[in-house]
């Protein structure tokens, strides 16, 4: 999941021009591919693990589980380590941990063991963390202040690319041919030559000299001491980005799923190719919401499109053939505006206390360890279609959100 547009006071130590600025940022921009890709692909491997290791639909969750649980157990610690070590070498180690992980797959395909494919995951992303903690707050100070916010939105459209790469990728190694659906051969393939990838980009960052960068303190607020949570507004974001990421993760997590109990004509590989779709639509309402917010408000838009998805959800669980997958598809359009505008309402007026407020909704990633095990559950006992009422309520407390919950109140309002 990526996280986007996180405020930072960050300011350059030496003056560089936009050109020498060109090959760092697009060595940054990279790393929203790769950890798109990463997540485009997680999806897919929970459907081809069902038929390659013959486990059910709830134990394939547990992917979602250490994919996810990696991003609340190391966003803390990620952020230690660049304050200590700064930006460059958290990139590098971050690299390192990816590869790593990704090298882990080998083994874990070898020796058929799901469990060891969870541990190779939690690694993987552990890596993404790093690079997650470090890549949004530094593009946006590689260049001129007022072009910030172009630089993060063209940086995120790569990170898009690589979610809607992840499936196609599958549909052509994991879902070709009869021999491949039960075969783990592909997987070892992919992700060796990803961690071939990736060490590459890591070598590249090793030896190219990127610009210094460090907190700016300047910034001064009243209630620079008020706890947190005593702000109502930073506790409902925290509460909404919870079932937020809940809801996007296990509608991605059961797609394939999904698709192929509804229809017995949809193979895994055409699956994959919706899916894939559905990321790019996901990606095309990252620019349309933008655009509409010059003229409606965040918080409207963030209500109107959580309603909408409401009542896609509800087509989704009646299960109605193609009609129901198309909704399913449309959810994705409208739930991509949502981490962001949450994110960035419930960091309103927390001044200094911003980067500690971003660390705690970073952490609320662990909705997407947690979520997709319940959909999974469900969808073993009674139907993957019945499973989606899961994110449908989900989708209530955003709306919540976008009605009063945004509302900027201290600990006295």
């Amino acid at each position: 999941m990526p996280i986007q547009n996180i405020p930072a006071t960050l300011q350059q130590d030496n003056n560089t021009s936009g050109r020498s600025m060109l090959v760092p940022f697009a060595l940054v921009t990279s790393l929203f591919l790769l950890w798109g890709l990463a997540y485009g692909l997680l999806d897919v491997l929970n459907k081809h693990f069902q038929d390659a290791l013959g486990i059910d639909k709830a134990q394939s969750t547990l992917l979602q589980m250490a994919y996810f649980g990696a991003y609340f157990l190391v966003a803390l610690p990620a952020g230690y380590f660049m304050e200590k070590f700064g930006y460059k070498r958290g990139i590098i180690f971050g690299l390192v941990l990816y590869a790593i992980g990704a090298f882990l797959f080998y083994p874990s395909a070898e020796l058929l063991s799901f469990r060891f494919f969870l541990v190779s995951m939690f690694v993987l992303a552990s890596g993404l963390v790093f690079l997650e903690t470090a890549a949004n707050p530094y593009v946006t100070v590689l260049g001129a202040p007022e072009s910030a916010s172009f630089r993060i939105n063209l940086a995120q459209s790569f990170n898009g690319v690589g979610a809607f790469t992840g499936p196609l990728i599958g549909a052509l190694f994991f879902f070709e041919g009869e021999a491949a659906v039960t075969s783990l051969d592909a997987v070892k393939t992919v992700y060796i030559l990803i961690a071939i990838l990736v060490l590459l980009i890591a070598g590249i960052f090793v030896k190219t000299k990127l610009p210094e960068i460090k907190v700016d303190e300047s910034e001064t607020v009243a209630d620079v001491n008020e706890p947190l949570f005593s702000r109502s507004h930073f506790r409902a974001a925290v509460i909404t980005q919870f079932f937020y990421i809940a809801a996007q993760v296990g509608i991605a997590a059961l797609f394939l799923n999904y698709c192929t109990d509804n229809n017995p004509a949809i193979g895994n590989s055409q699956g994959s190719y919706l899916l894939s779709i559905s990321l790019l639509l996901f990606t095309i309402g990252r620019f349309a919401g933008t655009a509409l917010m010059r003229k409606f408000t965040p918080q409207s838009l963030l209500l109107v499109f959580a309603i909408i998805n409401i009542v896609l959800c509800a087509a989704v669980v009646v299960n109605q053939g193609w009609l129901s997958i198309y909704a399913l598809m449309g959810v994705f359009f409208f739930e991509s505006i949502m981490f962001a505008t949450i994110f960035a309402l419930g960091l309103r007026g927390l001044g200094r206390q911003t980067k500690k407020g971003a660390s705690i909704l970073i952490m609320t990633i662990v909705g997407g360890a947690v979520m997709p095990y319940v959909m999974g559950t469900i969808a073993e006992h009674y139907s993957t279609a019945i499973s989606y009422s899961i994110p449908m309520l989900c989708f209530f407390v955003v709306a919540w959100f976008g009605w009063k919950g945004y509302e900027y109140r201290g600990k006295n309002q």
